[in-house]
This record gives structure tokens, C-alpha cells and sequence, in this order.
């Protein structure tokens, strides 16, 4: 496969909030500091929380691909993220992203093949496999 490329626009709006766009998509998203920092801003995504979502995304769109691909008959899926930010040798870093994926599916039968795709999706997800961060899988499977 070929190299792609994903362009990213920012504009500083004020303060410490920005604005995402991308001549590729047609939402803008706004962006600012968490309030856990000094003048951050409650209620807008952080590069924090968007860190942790394109873990969590992009886990959940390699899981569909090798669920179809493996025939696993599901009827829901969802998946809390959480990114832990830590100070390593004096310098911030997303330490670690537990993903808690819950999947029903239709029988019982099915739940070891699909523990299985679960733990699979996690290794092959390319988001995963392009930061330093710890990812834990918590999988919970409901029939």
C-alpha cells in the first residue's frame, strides 16, 4: 500500500482555544487547553482528549474491518477511552489509554472468536502501533 497523508488545519480563535479544520472534511472542531492547565478552557476538546479518541476511533474502525472480514455477527459495540497524562523525567506525556470496549453479540458460542478479534483489532490497530503510549484492553462481551 502507498503512503497517504491526512491534512490538519489550526487557527488560533482566542485566548487558548484554536480551531481544527481540514480541507478533507467538513467539520471544524475547537480546541483549547484543558483546565487542568493554567487558563485552560472547560467544555472544548483538548489535544488530550483528541489523542485519546483517535486511539479509541481507530481501534473501533479496525475492530469492524476484522469483524466483517471474520463474520462475527454483533449487534452493538462501544467503547470508553481514558487517556492518563503523566510527567515522565520532567516532561508531560499520555502515559497510557485503557480502552473498555463492550460488544454484544448474538450467542454465546461466539464469544471466544470474539475476546479474540477484540484483542486483534487492539494489536493491529495502526494508531496504537504509532505512539509510544501503553494501551490496556478491558473487554467486556454481552449476549
Amino acid at each position: 500500500m502507498e503512503a497517504h497523508q491526512y491534512t490538519v488545519e489550526l487557527e488560533w480563535a482566542a485566548d487558548r482555544i484554536g480551531v481544527l479544520s481540514s480541507p478533507e472534511l467538513r467539520n471544524q472542531i475547537e480546541v483549547a487547553t484543558p483546565p487542568q492547565f493554567p487558563k485552560g478552557v472547560e467544555g472544548i476538546w483538548s489535544p488530550e482528549h483528541l489523542f485519546t479518541s483517535a486511539v479509541s476511533s481507530c481501534f473501533m474502525t479496525t475492530f469492524l474491518s476484522i469483524a466483517e472480514k471474520s463474520k462475527l455477527e454483533f449487534s452493538k459495540f462501544s467503547c470508553t477511552a481514558k487517556g492518563k497524562l503523566d510527567q515522565i523525567d520532567g516532561k508531560f506525556a499520555m502515559s497510557e489509554i485503557a480502552l473498555e470496549p463492550v460488544l454484544t453479540i448474538h450467542s454465546e458460542s461466539d464469544r471466544d472468536k470474539a475476546l479474540k478479534l477484540l484483542e486483534k483489532s487492539e494489536t493491529y490497530c495502526l494508531i496504537s502501533n504509532s505512539i509510544k503510549s501503553k494501551v490496556i484492553l478491558n473487554p467486556t462481551i454481552l449476549v
